[in-house]
């Protein structure tokens, strides 16, 4: 058995939790289960729509009982290779009803998930799989022009904790040494009572890890992070909580508020990887029984249709793309998006002229997150943020005086802002200080954590390495100022390139942008801002200055260098790669 197997959080957190009602006896699979009781002949889940061009499966349509059928198959042929509980089973697929089927089918059996980006290639691979210590691996036989299968047929030499590697698709393949080959299908009747035996006489824990998600790696190597039952179906409150439905369209959004619930229809247009995609999607689709819909990679038009055809209900998007839809009238002519009730957003500031204009336009209230995978959870509601303005711009600051939340989680999370110089704790607006983040959605612990740096300060709080302040009339929101590790310090003065890069994007020639700091002698950093134009758009350093001047802005944050290129570098979740943008120093 893996040494990562057994309990995660001590005893003490447990216990002082389970009394708070915060954790209960649920877990994941369990979750899964009870929908097959108790939706059995109700739509699951629906494949990319354009599934065949990413690895030459048909798409398919599962009912809960047709899925839980072949959940139960696939837990029959892990335990069949050896497959125990507290295995680490690390995994390589895009998108689908089997990716969907693995974690489900591994939780079944109390096996870890360690899901991998499909960009990861054998160097990733390899490290990822021999800092978790994986017990066994799930690729497909293809991602586009990838022969998946056969890049890791090798894995076993470099991985010497990799006891059996599998390979899952339905289609006709040739046989590959050493590799096992898994084409889902239904569990006969034997299987399934087995199964079934299995659990019974095995129930999980919900406190044993269940996943280990990587970190997005930006400023170096990522690191494993090791997530329980317990706190990943509390991390799901804080976004279930905040889609609830903005109301009535043709009113504004200001119509009576809808819990998401069974007959709801969810998009998921990212990786199935992290926090995103399982606090987004997963979790919230296993506990309301309503329908999951998977795409991927993200592509615009496939994206559109799906939304039309599968009358989809809620998606999460990123900023850049809705500021875009909405200023293309043309494109936003040819698709269909009335049957969409929820739009949540996140991973960089949101402009407030787009947060505004999806309200004012459509009725849709766009949800601000910000999250991560070790439990950051701080969600701007339409209903808490009745104001798309301050939506945009604010965060729940859980706790304060004379403020109450319509979530529940709002009691159950703390936070501080730490001053990053002192160490102090700010309790004052406008002073910039990270934010350190308590409560039971918190993640465990990080692989090989003996060899890395304590992420918790002394009071047991997550150390973000973001940086807020407190904010509003009464001291009630929270507003993200930048990561610690980029802000720019020209002269003394702290620029914080999150804010920077919320105004540069509202100018009409620019798509996206990433504002760095280049090293120099005097000042320490100068601000340098790099753009990805609109089609046949054209913009100087001149323009972009006077466009900023325009908004008032202080002298010392306008930008010095102006650098136009085809595409941010990004990480295999979509993170800017900034470290790749920085000028070296001289």
């Amino acid at each position: 058995m893996n040494t990562l197997a057994g309990g995660l959080h001590e005893q003490s957190r447990v216990d002082d939790f389970v009394s708070r009602g915060w954790w209960t006896s649920e877990t994941i699979d369990g979750l899964f289960w009870r929908q097959v009781e108790e939706r059995s002949a109700e739509l699951a889940v629906v494949d990319p729509l354009n599934r065949v061009s990413l690895d030459g499966e048909a798409p398919r349509r599962l009912t809960w009982g047709e899925v839980g059928a072949e959940v139960a198959w696939l837990a029959a042929r892990f335990l069949e290779h050896g497959v125990q509980s507290g295995d680490v089973i690390g995994m390589q697929l895009p998108n689908s009803i089997e990716q969907l089927e693995v974690y489900l089918a591994a939780w079944t059996i109390g096996a870890i998930v360690s899901p991998l980006a499909m960009q990861y290639r054998e160097f990733e691979v390899t490290n990822a799989a021999n800092d978790a210590a994986f017990d066994a691996y799930v690729c497909g036989d293809s991602f586009g022009d990838r022969r998946m299968a056969e890049e890791i047929s090798q894995l076993r030499e470099a991985v010497p904790s990799l006891r059996v590697v599998f390979s899952i698709g339905r289609a006709e393949v040739p046989a590959i040494p050493g590799i096992v080959r898994l084409a889902p299908q239904p569990a006969d009747a034997d299987e399934a009572v087995a199964i079934e035996g299995f659990r019974a006489s095995r129930p999980n824990d919900p406190n044993e890890c269940v996943t280990i998600c990587w970190t997005s790696g930006t400023e170096g190597q990522p690191k494993g992070v090791m997530r329980a039952h317990y706190d990943w179906l509390s991390f799901s409150w804080a976004v279930i909580d905040a889609l609830k439905a903005a109301g009535s369209r043709d009113q504004g959004g200001a119509g009576e508020l809808q819990e998401l619930g069974a007959d709801d229809v969810l998009l998921n247009p990212f990786p199935l990887i992290n926090m995103a995609g399982v606090c987004g999607f997963l979790l919230p689709w296993l506990r309301t029984g309503c329908v999951l819909v998977q795409h991927h990679p993200f592509d615009g038009p496939t994206f559109f249709a799906q939304v039309a055809t599968e009358r989809v209900t809620c998606t999460i998007l990123p900023p850049a793309l809705l500021w875009m839809l909405l200023n293309n009238d043309e494109l936003l002519a040819k698709v269909d998006l009335s049957s969409l009730t929820r739009i949540g957003s996140g991973s960089a500031p949101l402009q407030p002229a787009m947060v505004r204009g999806w309200q004012e336009r459509f009725g849709l209230r766009v949800i601000n997150f910000f999250g991560s995978n070790e439990g950051v959870s701080l969600l701007s509601s339409g209903e808490d943020f009745p104001d798309p303005d301050e939506r945009a711009n604010y965060f729940p600051r859980y706790g304060a005086e004379g403020t109450t939340w319509a979530s529940r989680v709002s009691t159950w999370v703390h936070h501080k802002l730490v001053d990053l110089e002192t160490g102090q704790v700010i309790t004052e607006s406008g002073r910039p200080g990270e934010l350190h983040i308590s409560g039971p959605q918190l993640f465990g612990r990080y692989v090989k954590a003996d060899s890395l740096a304590n992420p918790f300060d002394e009071e047991g709080y997550l150390k973000t390495g973001d940086v807020f302040e407190i904010a509003g009339e009464r001291n009630q929101f929270l507003r993200y100022v930048d990561r610690a590790k980029d802000l720019i310090i020209r002269g003394g003065m702290n620029i914080a390139p999150a804010s920077l890069e919320q105004l540069i994007t509202e100018h009409p020639a620019v798509l996206e942008v990433a504002v760095v700091g280049d090293p120099d002698e005097m000042l320490g950093e100068r601000v340098a801002a790099i753009v990805v134009l609109r089609p046949g758009a054209e913009l100087s350093l001149d323009e972009l200055v006077e466009f900023l001047r325009a908004r008032k802005i202080a002298s010392f944050k306008l930008p010095e260098r102006l650098a136009v290129i085809d595409a941010l570098p990004r990480n295999p979740v979509g993170k800017v790669l900034k470290r790749e943008l920085r000028l070296a120093a001289v």
